[in-house]
């Protein structure tokens, strides 16, 4: 199994995480939201370094301005977030907040490639714009008011700076420190918040059905999905990673059969099919096709005729249609060991 493939994986399986999030958020509606979000962080962020220590992975200290971007991560991707979720609830329907994040593939193909230094390539761009639409699809549309939307629009900044302000750090932190350091920046701020609108009391208050939805919250959603969420970018891109989050709806739409018992209608259907139209699409390898790799063979062949029969300014005159010699093999060496050619990064 080729590093891209098991990085879609990763990626899919963590917003499958995601979709299937949604019904057990519904558990704690009535629960103390900073209260319940800081135990969840504080819990998750636990397991997170005792995953680091039983895989021998090194911790590092933020340093510079990677506190800005590890504080963004956590701020805008878990504390905002949440926040926009439940307040945003009160003005618009979910569908139009659902409808915020199925947006974020977009700002995803847009943004992540600059903050990698690469330029953003068309075909995932336009990817992106059919799982948009088919996530929306999926979604619904629901009614707003100005308020309503407002807060639509902050829950796709947020949730697209979960994705992007990572990107910067990455490298040197690795998915299991940009992890533990945004989850404990957001358990201490929720814990601030929790003192200070719920009080010490609210911690009390959550019956047996709360703390089994914090926990999976804590585990599968957070700890788990974030380690798979961020080793599929760092390996693939945030721009092509941002395509998976069309799993999120997805997941949701499926496991809401057994839970509501309603099977979802045609228009969902269709949505999802636009989605996966979208991601074969987007995730499929890089590379020339069957037309450039009939050149690439046809422009060697030529020099291996040729090219004993000429002098070396000569052959140095004789152009390949699709690149120089070196580069059709370094393009064939790559592609016989499964590497994706177009997302190579040092």
């Amino acid at each position: 199994m080729s590093s891209t493939i098991r990085a879609g994986l990763s990626g899919a399986l963590a917003m499958a995480f995601v979709g299937g999030s949604v019904a057990v958020s519904g558990v704690l509606a009535d629960a103390p939201l900073h209260t319940a979000q800081a135990l969840r962080y504080a819990v998750a962020c636990a397991l997170l370094i005792a995953w680091s220590r039983a895989t021998g992975r090194t911790l590092r200290r933020p340093r510079g301005t990677e506190w800005l971007w590890l504080s963004g991560v956590a701020v805008s991707g878990l504390v905002v977030f949440n926040v926009a979720l439940v307040h945003g609830s009160r003005h618009a329907e979910p569908a139009v907040l659902a409808v915020g994040v199925a947006c974020v593939p977009v700002a995803l193909a847009a943004i992540g490639p600059l903050l990698e230094g690469r330029s953003p390539r068309a075909r995932v761009l336009a990817a992106a714009v059919v799982v948009s639409a088919g996530a929306v699809v999926v979604e619904g549309f629901g009614r707003a008011d100005a308020i309503g939307l407002a807060w639509a629009v902050t829950v796709f900044a947020c949730e697209a700076g979960f994705t992007l302000l990572a990107v910067p750090v990455l490298g040197r932190h690795g998915p299991v420190g940009v992890s533990v350091h945004a989850t404990w920046i957001a358990a201490v701020m929720f814990a601030v918040l929790a003192l200070r609108i719920e009080g010490v009391s609210a911690a009390t208050t959550f019956d047996l059905g709360d703390v089994l939805a914090i926990g999976y919250l804590a585990v599968a959603v957070t700890a788990v999905a974030f380690i798979l969420w961020y080793s599929c970018v760092q390996s693939i891109g945030s721009g092509r990673a941002g395509l998976l989050t069309g799993v999120a709806p997805m997941a949701a739409a499926a496991i809401g059969v057994p839970v509501t018992g309603v099977v979802p209608g045609p228009a969902v259907w269709a949505g999802v099919a636009l989605i996966a139209v979208g991601l074969a699409f987007g995730l499929r390898p890089e590379g020339r096709g069957r037309l450039g790799d009939l050149f690439g063979i046809l422009a060697v062949d030529r020099m291996r005729r040729v090219g004993p029969q000429l002098d070396l300014p000569a052959r140095q005159q004789i152009s390949c249609p699709c690149g120089s010699f070196g580069g059709v093999m370094h393009h064939a060496a790559a592609r016989d060991k499964g590497e994706d050619w177009d997302v190579q990064r040092a």
